[in-house]
C-alpha cells in the first residue's frame, strides 16, 4: 500500500505540473495571438509580439506552438481579449493587482472576485492599490550573460534605462513603461536576449508578513494564477 500511495502522489504531482504548464502554455498563446492581431505580425516591428515570443521562449514554449498562435491572429474568427486589470487586498491586507486577457469581462470579474473572497482577500474598485506601486519595466539579465557592474550601469543608461539592481543572481534593468521597448531592444542587440522581461508593478513600501499569512497570500496568488484569464498578479509583499 505503501508503495501505491507513493506512485499516486508522484502521479499526482506530475499531473498539477502538467497542467500548471498547459494553462501557463495557453496564456502565452494568449498574449502572442493578441499582439499579432493587434499589431503588425512581425516581430521585428512589433516590440509587444517580440516580448511574448521571448518570455514564451524562455519558459520552454515550442517552436510549433508559438507559430500556431501567430498564425491565429489572422483568423478572422479568434476572439478578441480585453485587457483588464483587477486590484484588491489580500491576507494581511496585502495590496495586490492582476493583469488579465479576456474575451468576456462580466464572466471574469465575478469569478476574480470570488477567488479573493474564497482566500481571505478582497476585490477592491480600479485604482484602490494601484497608487501604492510604481509601473516600470524591468529586464532581467544573468551575472553570466552581461558585462561587470560598472560595464552593465554605462551600458544601460547608454540604452535609456533608468536604473539598475543587482542581486546574486544577476541584473534588473528598471525602464520608464514608455521607454521599456526601445531600451530591451537595445540592450538585446549589445547583450542577447534577456532572460525576462516584462512591464511589472512595483509596490513603493513592500510589507513583510508573517509565515502564516504569507502562506495564506501565496494561496490566494496560486488560485489567481489558475485562473485561465490572469496573466500576470502582483504584490506588495517584501
Amino acid at each position: 500500500m505503501a508503495g501505491h500511495s507513493k506512485w499516486h502522489n508522484i502521479m499526482h504531482r506530475k499531473g498539477a505540473q502538467d497542467a500548471a504548464r498547459s494553462s501557463m502554455f495557453t496564456k502565452l498563446a494568449r498574449e502572442i495571438t493578441m499582439a499579432a492581431k493587434l499589431g503588425d505580425p512581425s516581430p521585428d516591428n512589433n516590440p509587444r509580439l517580440r516580448l511574448a515570443i521571448l518570455n514564451a521562449r524562455k519558459n520552454s514554449m515550442p517552436n510549433d506552438n508559438i507559430k500556431r498562435a501567430m498564425d491565429k491572429a489572422a483568423d478572422k474568427n479568434t476572439e478578441s481579449y480585453t485587457s483588464v486589470r483587477y486590484e484588491g487586498y489580500g491576507p494581511g491586507n496585502t495590496p495586490i493587482i492582476v493583469e488579465a486577457l479576456t474575451d468576456n469581462p462580466r464572466r471574469t470579474v465575478p469569478d476574480v472576485r470570488a477567488i479573493f473572497a474564497k482566500n481571505g482577500g478582497n476585490m477592491g474598485e480600479e485604482n484602490s492599490v494601484s497608487f501604492m506601486f510604481t509601473r516600470q519595466g524591468q529586464i532581467f539579465y544573468s551575472i553570466k550573460a552581461a558585462l561587470s557592474a560598472d560595464d552593465m550601469m554605462m551600458t544601460i543608461m547608454d540604452a535609456g534605462a533608468d536604473d539598475l539592481e543587482t542581486s546574486p543572481d544577476g541584473y534588473i534593468v528598471i525602464t520608464k513603461p514608455d521607454d521599456f521597448a526601445h531600451v530591451q531592444k537595445s540592450l538585446s542587440d549589445k547583450l542577447g536576449e534577456p532572460e525576462r522581461a516584462e512591464l511589472s508593478w512595483a509596490p513603493n513600501m513592500p510589507i513583510d508578513l508573517d509565515d502564516e499569512t504569507y502562506t495564506k497570500l501565496e494561496k490566494l496568488i496560486d488560485a489567481l494564477d489558475a485562473h485561465d484569464d490572469v496573466q500576470k498578479v502582483f504584490t506588495a509583499a517584501a
